[in-house]
């Protein structure tokens, strides 16, 4: 399935009215966007800290608690929240009113570059050289604003939206879904992922953005065989960060190899009925999420 993404090359009448046009894409936004409760966004400002995964595993637990969920991957470049799911790559569906999300096992409603792409190959801008660069910021909200516009969402209580390491995407996603929820912010122990969830906070403090909490990811190790935690990464992230900070917490999670072989195989449903430790600790943090959101649901009638 190919996804037609338009950029400044491609728009109507050579670009002429190319602010109507992306007004009108705007509105497709909106209206996508009415049916769903609450957009939330998934930051860390640095990569490496385990987001995708803590949103892919969240985003199963939250379904498994009868919200209605879905998962947009917002890292075009590094696209992998698909496979974390256990979605297929050919499970996207284009209607005549827009694409079909894939679904999860347990509901969760996926939208991510890498149902799109072959796992080889590189996201690449239909762009004359000597504009990629210039262009490639362009092109990256075009996208942005198409997977919400052109998903077909449907009535949701919760977007989980994964977004890329930096700034940038946030600050994008808060012009393009102003009525924002919220966000969640994920560190790990170590220095430098202090200091760059740092300038992500100051970010969403500057722009008025709500932050739902701080989750510490990969605070030590637990063993696979006797459930024992050990020491991982200098430092306490977290608690440095809520000291500069007024951010709640919403928990800590170890790196535990179970969980991070049940992503690898798309298999966190089954991961979860499981249980132990790790998925009783992920159910507390998607309790104070939902407390910090508020806990109607679709399903119950309210209106979104």
């Amino acid at each position: 399935m190919a996804l037609n993404i338009r950029t400044y090359h491609d728009v109507e009448d050579g670009g002429s009215d190319l602010g109507d046009q992306v007004a009108r894409q705007q509105a497709r936004v909106d209206a996508r966007l009415s049916t769903v409760r609450h957009v939330v966004g998934v930051m860390s400002g640095k990569g490496g800290v385990g987001k995708s995964l803590v949103t892919a595993a969240l985003s199963t637990v939250l379904a498994r608690r009868r919200q209605a969920v879905g998962v947009l991957d917002a890292d075009l470049n590094g696209p992998s929240i698909g496979r974390m799911l256990g979605c297929p790559r050919d499970a996207l569906a284009e209607r005549a009113d827009g694409i079909e999300p894939a679904r999860t096992p347990s509901g969760v409603r996926v939208m991510s570059m890498d149902l799109l792409l072959d796992p080889d190959r590189a996201l690449h801008w239909n762009e004359p050289p000597e504009a990629s660069f210039v262009w490639r910021g362009t092109q990256e909200r075009s996208a942005l604003r198409e997977f919400l516009a052109d998903v077909r969402w449907g009535p949701l209580d919760v977007l989980l939206v994964d977004l890329p390491p930096g700034v940038g995407r946030l600050a994008e996603l808060h012009e393009l879904a102003p009525e924002l929820a919220g966000v969640i912010a994920v560190t790990i122990p170590s220095a430098a992922s202090r200091d760059a969830v740092a300038r992500a906070l100051d970010l969403s403090d500057r722009r008025g953005i709500r932050v739902l909490g701080l989750l510490e990811n990969l605070r030590g190790y637990r063993c696979g065989v006797c459930g024992a935690d050990g020491p991982l990464f200098r430092g306490d992230a977290s608690a440095e960060l809520r000291g500069r900070f007024p951010v709640p917490s919403l928990g800590a999670l170890p790196f535990d190899p179970a969980l991070d072989r049940a992503a690898a195989a798309g298999g966190l449903d089954a991961w979860l009925s499981a249980g132990g430790a790790t998925a009783t600790e992920l159910e507390a943090i998607a309790s104070r999420i939902e407390a910090a959101l508020g806990a109607d649901r679709v399903e119950d009638g309210a209106t979104p």
